[in-house]
Order: structure tokens, then sequence, then C-alpha cells
């Protein structure tokens, strides 16, 4: 069987890892890129440099990349869906939540593969985190907190830290967690001049009724990627920088000091870091976007459910500026 014909348009920070990727991964060839913006990496090699979507559908492509900024998600995307391209596109979806519904549903109607690239999904440590929850090595889940913080990324200019870093967290935890959210409350600061929002405190419940919480600016001298799930039987720490993944037990040492004992909280038990395999996410998504074009398995992050991320992010913003806990 011939490989999948892929594209690649964006060959800024993020188009060169999936360049990268996509060169190493069996099943697929790397065979257009498109930039109208040049090609500062050197992504290219020896294909020619193509400036725009309409030049990478006319190479005759079986499925796409889209790692353009933000603002032109939506632009390329209907090119791409219209031309039955198979499109991973990177997240957000699109710009805002008008424009994912109109790429999610171009996709749709077209019985096409439409993902959007959440890659934390595919973090080893939380695949690893996600199957011990599934397994009820927790327990009842009561708490889900994120903090995600860090220098500003001057490649970042079209979005705040909302739509930016925080997509991650709210997909990540509605994925964890296996439950969408239902309400959600935020602050957010403009401290760095620009016209975005670059911090953000956000709280709110999911549907199954865990709590959530999560920390995000651009503002941080020290990078953190922090996803903290705590259970009646402990607690999970995922770093997914490195792909860390730790286990702090509750303790089951019996109190014999008279005065605490009315107190029937938790102790320290065994804390235990899991030995897991780290491949790179990137490399796991790209391999579930080729399984899905092949129909050989469906775990991408569909653009439905990029949609519905967009949409909290949204609601995190509204609620900031009016004040109030949105219901979702």
């Amino acid at each position: 069987m011939a490989d999948l014909r892929v594209g690649l348009i964006g060959l800024g920070a993020m188009g060169r890892h999936h360049a990268r990727v996509i060169r190493d991964l069996p099943g697929v060839s790397l065979v257009a890129v498109a930039d109208p913006g040049g090609d500062p990496y050197g992504v290219a090699g020896g294909l020619p440099l193509l400036s725009d979507v309409h030049e990478l559908v006319a190479a005759g492509i079986d499925m796409a990349v889209v790692a353009v900024p933000t603002e032109f998600h939506e632009r390329v995307g209907l090119v791409l869906a219209a031309a039955g391209v198979h499109t991973m596109v990177e997240k957000p979806i699109a710009e805002n939540g008008a424009a994912g519904e109109r790429v999610a549903a171009a996709f749709r109607d077209a019985g096409l593969v439409g993902c959007v690239g959440h890659i934390e999904r595919f973090n080893p440590a939380l695949q690893e985190m996600r199957r011990r929850m599934e397994a009820g090595e927790l327990g009842e889940i009561y708490q889900i907190a994120t903090r995600r913080q860090g220098p500003f990324p001057g490649r970042i200019a079209d979005v705040g830290v909302v739509k930016d870093l925080g997509t991650h967290d709210i997909d990540l935890t509605a994925w964890v967690a296996q439950s969408e959210y239902r309400t959600i409350s935020a602050q957010v600061a403009h401290r760095s001049g620009r016209p975005h929002e670059d911090m953000v405190l956000a709280s709110g419940r999911l549907a199954n009724g865990v709590i959530v919480s999560h920390t995000v600016n651009w503002l941080s001298p020290m990078k953190e990627r922090l996803t903290m799930v705590t259970g009646e039987r402990g607690a999970f720490v995922a770093d997914t920088a490195n792909a860390d993944l730790t286990f702090y037990a509750n303790g089951v040492i019996p109190t014999e000091w008279e005065s605490i004992t009315a107190f029937r909280g938790v102790s320290e038990g065994d804390i235990i870091r899991f030995a897991i395999a780290k491949r790179e996410p990137l490399r796991v998504e790209h391999e579930a976007f080729r399984d899905a074009v092949l129909g050989l398995r469906n775990d991408v992050v569909t653009m439905e459910q990029g949609l519905r991320t967009l949409q909290v992010a949204e609601a995190v913003l509204l609620s900031a500026t009016e004040g109030r806990t949105v219901d979702l």
C-alpha cells in the first residue's frame, strides 16, 4: 500500500516539529509544504516552498497538518475540507467559537477525519494517569488542579494565554476526568503591555461533580507543567514537561494523639514515581491521526471536542469580563 501523502502549511516553531515527525513516520510521506511567510527553519528541504493552501491542495495530498497562526485556521481549514483532505489543525481549532463551529461542521459534513492538535492527551504521564484512574486506583475523584506557567513565547501574537496555553488544561482536564465542564469562573490580568491577557486564574465544576482549578500565565521565570488529581485514596501528580507520574498515597498508620483523633482527614503515606515508557507525544499524536485516516482506530481529539474546549476558553474570558460564574 502506498504511503499517505501529507501536506503541511505553517513552517514556524510548531511546523518544523510536525515536519520532522511526519518525515520519520511509517506509512506517510511529506510531499508538500506551504507558508506565505517563508521557511525560517529550512523545513522544506528538497520540497518546493508553496505559497498558500490552494497550492498545497493542488499537490495532490490525502492529509494535511495546519500550523498557521490561529486567526487563519478557519480560512485554511475550510479550503481543505472542501477539497476532501483529512486534516489536523493545531489548537485551538479556530479564533472563536463561531469559526470553530464552521470548521467542525465542514469536516463532519464531508465525512472526513478532522482533529485538533491538543498534544497533552498524548503525553505518557497523562495517559498513564487516566488509565490508572479508570482502574479505580484513586477511588472517587474529588479535584483536578493544573499549573501551567513560564516565560512569554515570542511566537504568540494573535491570542492570549487562555486560548493558547489554557486550552491545554481545559482539554486534558475534561479528558482525564471523562466529563465536560458545567461551570467556570475566572480572573485575568494584562501585565506585559500586549493586547491580550497574559495571566488567568480559573475554577469550576465538571458535570460529574469534580471541582477544578487552573493557574496559567506567561509571566513566570520558571516553567511549570503540572496536573494534580486528588481522590479518596490519594493523589496523582503528572509533570508533563518531563512525562513523570507520581502517586501520593493516603496514610494508613493509626493516630495515637488523642487530641486530633476527632479529625478524620488523611495523612502522608507511600510515594511512588512510576516507571513508564516515554514516547514523544507529537509522534504518538501523528500515529493516531494516520491510523484514524486508515480506519484502524479513532482516538484523535475530534473537532467537536476541540470546539468544546474553545467554548470553555471563551467562557473563561466572559467570566473575567463580566465578573460572574458562567454556566456551560
